[in-house]
């Protein structure tokens, strides 16, 4: 196999074609943040606002996610956020299978790049995509699965959370979970820069 890189991963990203998702949207989003953090994000895919920025999480949803960050004292920038698809799916629609299907090869690289040794999975696209097809987010959100030495634990994607409000406090409760889980394993010091 070829050696990968990061400009390996943009050149295959911009030429992608494997789908027919590329066809009506401005802007693809791969991901960002930092690329050695042991820390990464998946979400579902992009909304408009990320389609029209080519950045992922920077909308409502990902405003949110920035402020549930905070709340445990995790400083954005030094996490890194993709998704599952790196293009917009008609009226944010769900990726269907084929789609994510087809973007795993994507996802598979910026895992295999990153080297993250903890991964949360936002909402039940990213969690059936990971985990498998038998997850359920409202059964298996704070749980934590052991996947070739990486932690990943499903939990809300935020934007169910500004849908429902209700959900808050499960939510709440994963990210101190995340936060239990970095210490545990001796790297939230790394992320949070070990600045008090």
């Amino acid at each position: 196999m070829a050696e990968i890189s990061w400009e390996l991963f943009d050149r295959q990203v911009a030429a992608c074609t494997m789908c027919p998702l590329c066809q009506n949207i401005h802007n693809k989003v791969p991901g960002q943040g930092d690329k050695q953090s042991p820390l990464m994000f998946i979400g579902e895919g992009p909304g408009q606002v990320e389609d029209e920025e080519g950045l992922a999480f920077v909308g409502p949803a990902g405003q949110l996610l920035t402020r549930m960050l905070a709340a445990i004292s995790l400083p954005r920038d030094r996490v890194y956020i993709c998704n599952i698809v790196k293009c917009r799916p008609p009226n944010n629609r769900v990726p269907e299978e084929v789609e994510a299907e087809a973007c795993k090869l994507h996802l598979r690289m910026q895992v295999a790049l990153v080297k993250p040794k903890v991964i949360v999975l936002l909402g039940s696209t990213a969690a059936k995509n990971t985990l498998g097809p038998e997850i359920r987010i409202t059964r298996d959100r704070g749980r934590w699965f052991e996947r070739k030495g990486v932690w990943m634990m499903p939990t809300y994607h935020p934007s169910a959370l500004l849908r429902d409000a209700s959900k808050k406090a499960e939510a709440w409760e994963d990210m101190q979970s995340l936060r239990d889980k970095l210490m545990e394993l001796g790297l939230y010091e790394d992320i949070y820069g070990g600045a008090k």
